[in-house]
């Protein structure tokens, strides 16, 4: 609500605009307020929508049921021949693509449909057809089921591409990804971190090659990151509650309690401060955490070059005590994975927060509510009535 400048604002409003995200615009292409464009991306998403349903039921109904008889009689091709999914494709003869095409350019270019007729209807989609038991004139339930559409065909985009990734990679329409046999994942899916829902997930295929010692030096980098997102999420909640006493630096008179939270601490720093937190990072990359100089460098980490060979493992003992106490495999496995799912978590969560930060300009309770439903205090009443 503090950020007055929002695009958002001229199309909040709109049709698709709902909970958890509201009016969700990363790329800014509503940016420029242009009501014009608007509506025509909003066409081109209920289009896009609509096929995508109707594909994703292409690729469901076959599993059941089949037209009997002849697709092509003059080919002998049935319909019961004609196999699921991408494999389709190659089966249905040029004759029956080329009226496929024809049908679907006699569509767009006569505006059979009310697509390209810009003073024909009065709203994006509305092709002036009733559909029946869907058509209604109560002007709430009507907008309750095109918000409805608009959700089911957000999910159908996603979701028909997901099976043409996993038909294309496993050959079956519905393919158990062990069929996928050429997965790279198969070099690295008992390493730590392979976690349900998603299991080995590298979507950008950094481990296609099955490099092991390049898999290693990205986990000692992914912890690394990790660590230090987890400890600068605690420093954004941290001094909401509790600052230290005293003087931050006595030379300047600046006590710990003038310094805002956030990134607003970054101007009242004084450049000395900065010196000191890059010479402590230096001595701690050079040193493995004080354990004398160590063999580092560019791609190269001191728990990769130490006698542990460990990405993230600087040989401090368990909990990083510099004791000896032997830990439980099982017991420490299973910390480790938390470690490296929290760190995931913290990394998404603190650019979260630096990005909300900067738009909101604040680090209290406005910057994770800042705007709550009226209908969130009645139940239970557990939200403060001033957020």
């Amino acid at each position: 609500a503090l950020y007055t400048d929002s695009p958002l604002r001229a199309f909040e409003g709109e049709l698709g605009v709902q909970a958890p995200v509201g009016f969700w615009d990363p790329v800014g292409f509503t940016k420029d307020g242009d009501t014009v464009a608007f509506t025509r991306r909003r066409i081109t998403e209920i289009k896009h929508a609509r096929v995508s349903m109707l594909a994703c039921m292409g690729y469901i109904t076959p599993e059941f049921y089949k037209f009997p008889g002849c697709l092509s009689p003059a080919s002998g091709l049935e319909f019961a021949e004609i196999p699921n999914g991408l494999a389709a494709v190659s089966k249905v003869p040029g004759i029956g693509w080329l009226q496929i095409v024809a049908y679907c350019l006699y569509c767009e270019a006569t505006g059979g449909f009310g697509y390209n007729s810009d003073g024909q209807v009065g709203a994006p989609g509305d092709c002036g057809w009733k559909p029946p038991l869907l058509a209604t004139s109560d002007a709430e339930l009507r907008r309750k089921r095109l918000n409805a559409e608009l959700a089911n065909g957000r999910l159908a985009m996603v979701a028909i591409i997901g099976m043409f990734f996993q038909d294309g990679l496993t050959g079956s329409a519905w393919g158990d990804w062990a069929l996928y046999t050429d997965s790279p994942l198969r070099a690295f899916e008992q390493e730590l971190g392979v976690q349900a829902p998603v299991g080995f997930w590298d979507p950008a295929g950094f481990t296609k090659d099955g490099d092991a010692a390049g898999f290693k030096r990205r986990r000692a980098v992914e912890l690394k990151h990790g660590r230090v997102s987890m400890y600068a999420c605690i420093g954004y909640f941290v001094p909401e509650y509790t600052k230290f006493g005293g003087y931050l630096s006595p030379s300047m008179g600046i006590k710990f309690s003038d310094v805002p939270n956030g990134l607003g601490a970054f101007s009242k720093v004084p450049f000395a401060g900065w010196a000191q937190i890059v010479a402590f990072c230096g001595l701690i990359e050079n040193t493995g955490f004080f354990q004398g100089k160590q063999d580092i460098g560019i791609m190269k980490d001191a728990s990769m070059t130490n006698a542990k060979g460990e990405p993230g493992n600087y040989g401090l003992g368990w909990i990083g005590a510099f004791n000896t106490i032997k830990p439980i495999p099982v017991l420490r496995q299973r910390k480790l994975n938390a470690e490296l799912a929290n760190g995931r978590l913290a990394m998404t969560a603190i650019m979260a927060m630096l990005f909300q930060n900067g738009t909101v300009g604040s680090t209290g309770p406005e910057m994770w509510a800042a705007q709550v439903p009226e209908y969130a205090n009645t139940v239970g009443d557990f939200v403060p009535k001033n957020v």
